[in-house]
């Protein structure tokens, strides 16, 4: 299959990359940076089924010509975080997502994944936690109060406006939690705001190449979350909640056992046959 990947020199992208390679697809990756300029490129940068181009996302007609011939799409091309928190991420976000999604419409391509996050919930850059019940699932309402978190709740958005104009394209949005290259980057206690989640890059790739599969168990447009199924703390979650998050509720039905994560991965799990695998890379 011939698979694009934009922001393929981000941290999950080159994963992207490196995972749709070992699978035997021919990939081609686009970021803003020449690729003279890149520093620091894994052997895979220069495998014969790779290509790299770099270009404006923000700009349609660039984007038309890039995704041109792909059969797939994997977009991970953002700003990962509210930079100004008034106008940056939230601008280019919106448009580079929109960009991708109307260019894969025009252009007749079925298959695309995009990187959500876990931040059109309340998580590290809101100014306060809104938190309805936990373990938190993608029927959670999303409050955020912050550019970036904003930025993801749209293109979701987008996302549902194209199926609904052009219902045989199939859109995955993936809301990634703090996705590392191994948990103990992740592991400080006073991860309150974000939940002590996090997600290995390496599964977090997996989960986008699996969202471009042929499968039929969903179409359309669907949101999964992709987190860990543990948090990345060594005390047990439970006390962490009783400590810093006792007045959230706990969905009825549940409970919240030994380092069980707050997030309800079960939807991609049943749809998508993703499974979190902690890797060292």
């Amino acid at each position: 299959m011939k698979v694009l990947v934009t922001g393929c020199i981000g941290r999950v992208g080159r994963r992207v990359v490196k995972a749709a390679l070992e699978q035997g697809n021919i990939v081609m990756g686009v970021d803003k940076a020449s690729f003279k300029d890149l520093e620091g490129l894994e052997d895979w940068f220069f495998a014969p089924n790779f290509s790299y181009q770099s270009a404006d996302l923000q700009n349609f007609e660039e984007v038309l010509a890039i995704v041109r011939g792909n059969e797939a799409v994997i977009n991970l091309a953002a700003r990962p975080y509210p930079v100004d928190y008034k106008v940056v991420a939230h601008n280019e976000n919106v448009v580079i997502s929109w960009n991708i999604l109307r260019a894969c419409a025009e252009l007749g391509i079925k298959f695309v994944a995009q990187a959500s996050s876990v931040n059109v919930f309340t998580m590290a850059y809101c100014s306060q936690t809104r938190i309805r019940y936990l373990p938190i699932d993608e029927a959670h309402p999303c409050e955020p109060d912050e550019p970036y978190g904003l930025s993801k709740v749209i293109c979701e958005l987008q996302a549902d406006t194209i199926v609904r104009r052009y219902p045989e394209m199939r859109v995955a949005s993936l809301r990634l939690h703090y996705s590392v290259p191994s948990k103990s980057v992740a592991s400080s206690r006073h991860r309150v705001k974000d939940l002590w989640g996090y997600v290995q890059e390496d599964s977090a790739a997996q989960a986008f190449l699996l969202a471009v599969q042929d499968n039929e168990k969903w179409g359309g447009h669907e949101r999964f979350l992709i987190v860990a199924p543990e948090t990345a703390c060594e005390e047990e979650t439970a006390s962490l909640l009783e400590e810093f998050l006792p007045d959230i509720p706990i969905k009825e039905g549940r409970k919240i056992t030994g380092r069980q994560s707050l997030f309800d991965c079960s939807k991609a799990a049943a749809l998508l046959g993703w499974n979190h695998e902690d890797k060292e890379t």
